[in-house]
């Protein structure tokens, strides 16, 4: 018995011993596995350490040479943009139909006007705030012309010789330095030159060009001068104030002239023409948009009636004029895609002469007002173009600085009387090549629209026209049917 007890105690023990034996083993085998796992986990991170360093490495080495190129290429780039002047092309086939009938009742026409105006912009912008820009033109009919220049008349004016078919001489339309510095906690614009003052805000949709200054409806022609502005959209959204000088004549003798005083001032010869002016940019969101501008014109220049063919030109006074201009560029907010792409306008201006003691301004002494309105309306159409609407009222002694307007019958906006035109225009390779069918009617209640203001812009009705035997030279309706063909790059 004693034995068998003994046996049992024996095989109890040994197994306990062997039983703990094999713990310890798995404990040891576990503890071995954990830390060959923590040896290869720091490997696996130092080996992920070691492949980021290297990849960061690549990454510098890249962005070096990424920099290095960018340096290169902006080299590139000034060479090719800023240290070289860009040229744009603006060239015009046009078609025109033209239609008068006088207050004679005599008819005249030209029923096959074809003309070519091309327009060579440059562009040069060293810095972010300092640019040129300049613009040369040929304008000229098809072939040459029948019958030579006149000499001594307004069509070789500087401020509109090159808005009229003449040759093929090239001729400065804009030439001028553009600054926008920042002082005084504001930013400003500073810029003199040939600026340009055609095509203006309103005049340019019909145009189907960008504004190219804001006084569309009261000047239009080119003139030399200074122009310095004041943004103040941190007040009113949109919104600046420019002041303005121009010089449209100058009185100074040619080199070499007979007294060998070269460009000095000469009593006999005219006055200097100047001009101040002051644009204000009410508002503009993008949306709705208000300028409202006035002028003073000193020595304005005229035709002096000397009982000859060949009329003197003479410095008759001063004028005033001013205007104030609205446009609404989408009609609504967001109610049809065709409101969206629809706009309006709309402007009223005055003019008033001030003649110096004697002579005549508009066939007066005394100071004479005029004014006059001007509505419009852009729609799109189906074709991807634009359909367009203009009305125009002008008084009997209104009298605007219009007379480079982009019309063959003379300038709409100086019409006495009532001017309706309706145009479309057709992109046919998008910007690039586009064409544009117009009509312009204007009907004159009082004659002188289309003359300046001396001698010849008395204004008079047509029967009293015709009694004063000018029923042939004045004329009572005036028509322009235009197409053309455009190639912009």
């Amino acid at each position: 018995m004693k034995k068998i007890v003994t046996l049992s105690a024996i095989a109890f023990l040994s197994t306990a011993v062997f039983a703990a034996a094999e713990t310890t083993d798995e404990n040891a085998t576990a503890d071995a596995v954990s830390s060959e796992q923590q040896v290869q986990t720091k490997s696996i991170e130092q080996q992920n350490a070691e492949k980021i360093s290297a990849l960061e490495a690549k990454i510098a080495k890249l962005e070096k040479k990424q920099k290095k190129q960018q340096q290169k290429l902006s080299k590139v780039n000034k060479l090719a943009n800023n240290d070289n002047i860009k040229f744009n092309i603006d060239f015009r086939t046009a078609y025109d139909n033209i239609q008068y009938k006088a207050a004679s009742g005599e008819k005249y026409e030209n029923d096959a006007l074809f003309s070519m105006r091309l327009w060579l912009d440059m562009g040069y912008a060293p810095t972010d705030d300092m640019m040129f820009k300049g613009q040369l033109a040929v304008n000229k009919a098809f072939g040459q012309r029948s019958f030579p220049e006149k000499t001594n008349h307004y069509n070789q004016f500087d401020w509109i010789v090159a808005e009229n078919l003449t040759d093929g001489t090239v001729r400065l339309r804009e030439a001028y330095w553009f600054w926008s510095p920042s002082a005084m906690g504001r930013d400003w614009t500073v810029s003199v030159g040939r600026r340009p003052a055609t095509n203006g805000f309103l005049v340019n949709l019909r145009e189907d060009d960008k504004a190219k200054s804001p006084i569309g409806h009261i000047i239009n022609m080119e003139f030399d001068g200074a122009s310095v502005s004041m943004k103040t959209d941190d007040l009113i959204e949109g919104s600046y104030l420019k002041v303005c000088l121009g010089r449209g004549l100058s009185n100074t003798t040619p080199r070499y002239s007979t007294d060998s005083h070269d460009y000095v001032q000469d009593s006999n010869m005219l006055h200097n023409m100047d001009l101040v002016g002051v644009i204000a940019k009410l508002y503009d969101d993008g949306q709705y948009t208000a300028f409202a501008k006035y002028y003073k014109a000193m020595d304005v220049v005229g035709m002096k009636n000397n009982g000859t063919t060949t009329p003197e030109l003479k410095s008759f006074g001063d004028m005033d004029g001013a205007a104030i201009s609205f446009q609404i560029a989408g009609i609504g907010d967001e109610w049809s895609d065709f409101l969206d792409d629809t706009t309006f306008f709309a402007s009223y201006a005055w003019s008033q002469t001030n003649p110096r003691h004697g002579d005549k301004m508009l066939g007066e002494e005394k100071r004479k007002s005029g004014d006059s309105i001007y509505v419009g309306l852009q729609t799109p159409n189906l074709t991807g173009g634009k359909f367009g609407m203009e009305y125009n009222h002008g008084s009997k002694f209104w009298r605007p600085f219009t007379y480079g307007e982009d019309t063959m019958a003379g300038s709409k906006l100086a019409v006495r009387g009532d001017a309706y035109e309706a145009y479309w225009t057709q992109p046919i390779i998008g910007k690039i090549f586009t064409m544009q069918v117009r009509y312009t009617y204007m009907d004159y209640k009082y004659s002188g629209s289309q003359a300046f203001v001396g001698d010849y812009g008395t204004p008079m009705t047509m029967s009293e026209a015709k009694d004063a035997g000018m029923g042939d030279n004045v004329m009572d309706t005036a028509q322009d049917i235009r197409v053309y063909f455009r190639y912009r790059y």
